[in-house]
């Protein structure tokens, strides 16, 4: 392959140093399982409308270009590499880089010209050194050159090739896009820099990803980084071909191999149900105008209004005995199910399966101020609380590539590699104390700044979900409407609680009492600049209704 790593200059680290993450190849725990057949999911490769692409895997055997121990995420430095065992027929189209603080683990696309008249590809005309790592004052192993090929007119280029020598790469080494088959990007993670944090000023290596993303847009992420602004295109599914996405057996069976499971707080009260539960114990909607008739609510939901907007005419709520309000506010975990989405992302060569889960009550918020742990009254309870975490799946092999952790009104993508395994290769979700926010690992994390926050409690206690023992899968549009039918529930476009009526500002008077005067100023400002999801105070809508139904996630 050429430029391996293999010899040292005089500011290269020590042979002794210290193992780094990178250093560990990542594997999932247990073996993948036999697919089910079908047409084109899991089958190697992918047809872009004429541009064959295949993953190629990042491995301990893969070439090692250039490695520096300093500066990047965890300021432990980065590592770049080229592709191995690329395919006979299949060209590379760029290097792959990644941050030494995790584990080896990565791909980059090789691409193959399958058109008839071999117009889709072409090799570069030359290259143009973009930054080279002779002058950093760094922990290195050897230098490290960066190049941008140079594309035929009408064609782009899609990656750089790193090498260790200042000889520039052979033109047979990578092939350039025809312009039409790319698509605009933006930077997506850091990978390295030469300080501790991203600094504008020096240069920069960024992964990339496609600037627009969403169950309609074609973009295709290549895999490689780029050290360029605007950075290098990525390639597009011309064709918008579906037929590489899973079918209904195949959805089945990746569901069952990755289903979550989702720990509670050991203080939970208010736990999931499934939807059905909720309407046969109690549920009622509500109408603008007729507030003193709500109606019971159909076990399907049949009798909820259908499709329109949030208009405001209708709400769910609890139902109106106390003794059976406060049962059904703690939800019933025996018969709680969630509730599956997938989706075409990235230009069709990812699977998205959603998971939903229904609490019917959010309890209230705990605030840390500073060394003060204090409860904010009705602060963040309202009715009806949907969650999610979302299973992105390969569609070149169907490997769990990442898993997004819905954290109220954001959220957050992690890895493979950085997922704590249970069961095979199952992932483990961690609920906080009310809130019901996704998180990875267990432990606090303060939703604010300093040391002022709503605070996000979780642990793995003996309260646990197996998603796996009780799902549903409520919508895949690609499939066709035949194949999956949406309960009448999933298109209730109004708000599932009502809107709460506490007054904002006495709460905060209430939980101002036991603060020291310092702190009340900046506690109230922190309150009053939360989302209404978080405070409570608007009624939550459902999963269709969502942003990232037919988008990404972030």
């Amino acid at each position: 392959m050429g430029n391996c790593l293999t010899s040292s200059s005089s500011s290269d680290v020590s042979k002794k140093k210290k193992a780094l993450p990178i250093d560990t190849a990542f594997r999932l725990p247990s073996p993948l399982p036999t697919w089910p057949p079908g047409e084109g999911f899991a089958s190697g490769s992918i047809d872009l409308g004429g541009i064959h692409v295949c993953q190629c895997g990042i491995s301990s055997s893969s070439p090692k270009v250039w490695a520096t121990h300093e500066g990047g995420p965890g300021n432990l430095g980065a590592s770049f590499f080229e592709p191995s065992s690329i395919p006979d027929g299949y060209y590379m189209l760029g290097c792959y880089g990644q941050p030494n603080n995790r584990l080896l683990s990565g791909w980059v696309l090789a691409a193959k010209d399958d058109s008839d008249d071999d117009s889709l590809l072409k090799q570069p005309i030359d290259y143009t050194l973009v930054w080279s790592s002779e002058s950093l004052k760094i922990k290195q192993v050897g230098n490290g050159y960066i190049w941008l090929p140079i594309a035929p007119q009408g064609y782009k280029a899609v990656g750089h090739v790193i090498t260790n020598t200042k000889d520039k790469p052979s033109l047979q080494k990578i092939r350039c896009v025809r312009s039409d088959f790319t698509d605009e990007t933006e930077n997506d993670t850091w990978i390295w820099g030469p300080g501790k944090e991203v600094d504008a000023k020096q240069i920069n290596f960024f992964s990339s990803r496609p600037k627009n993303r969403g169950t309609q847009y074609m973009g295709v992420r290549v895999g490689t980084f780029v050290a360029q602004n605007p950075p290098l295109p990525c390639l597009k599914n011309v064709k918008a071909n579906l037929s590489y996405m899973p079918n209904l057996r195949q959805i089945e069976t990746l569901f069952q191999a990755y289903s979550p499971w989702i720990y509670f707080h050991p203080n939970e009260a208010y736990l999931p149900s499934s939807v059905s539960w909720f309407f046969v114990n109690g549920a009622l909607l509500y109408m603008k105008g007729e507030e003193s008739k709500p109606v019971p609510i159909q076990v399907t939901g049949s009798n909820l209004p259908q499709g329109g907007a949030n208009d405001g005419n209708y709400w769910l709520d609890l139902p109106i005995d106390e003794a059976t309000k406060e049962r059904v506010k703690k939800g019933d975990l025996q018969n709680s199910q969630v509730y599956l989405h997938v989706k075409p992302m990235l230009g069709a060569t990812y699977s998205d399966i959603a998971i939903w889960v229904f609490y019917p009550f959010n309890g209230a918020a705990k605030a840390k101020v500073e060394f003060i742990n204090i409860s904010l009254g009705r602060i963040g309870e309202h009715v009806g609380d949907w969650e999610h975490v979302t299973l992105r799946v390969s569609n070149f092999n169907g490997e769990l590539h990442s898993m997004y952790f819905s954290e109220h009104s954001g959220g957050s993508w992690v890895n493979a590699s950085e997922l704590e395994f249970q069961g095979g290769n199952k992932p483990c979700t961690y609920s906080s104390l009310h809130g019901h926010a996704m998180y990875s690992k267990p432990g606090l994390v303060l939703q604010g700044s300093g040391e002022i926050g709503i605070r996000n409690d979780t642990a793995k206690s003996k309260i646990v979900m197996d998603t796996g023992l009780q799902f549903s899968l409520v919508a895949a549009e690609y499939l066709g409407s035949t194949t999956i039918v949406e309960p009448p529930w999933l298109n209730y476009f109004r708000e599932w609680g009502p809107k709460i009526s506490y007054n904002l500002a006495d709460e905060i008077k209430k939980v101002e009492k036991v603060l020291p005067g310092k702190l009340k100023t900046a506690f109230e400002k922190f309150i009053n600049g939360l989302p209404d999801e978080v405070l409570g105070q608007e009624g939550p809508t459902g999963p269709k209704v969502k942003r990232n139904w037919n988008g990404d996630e972030v």
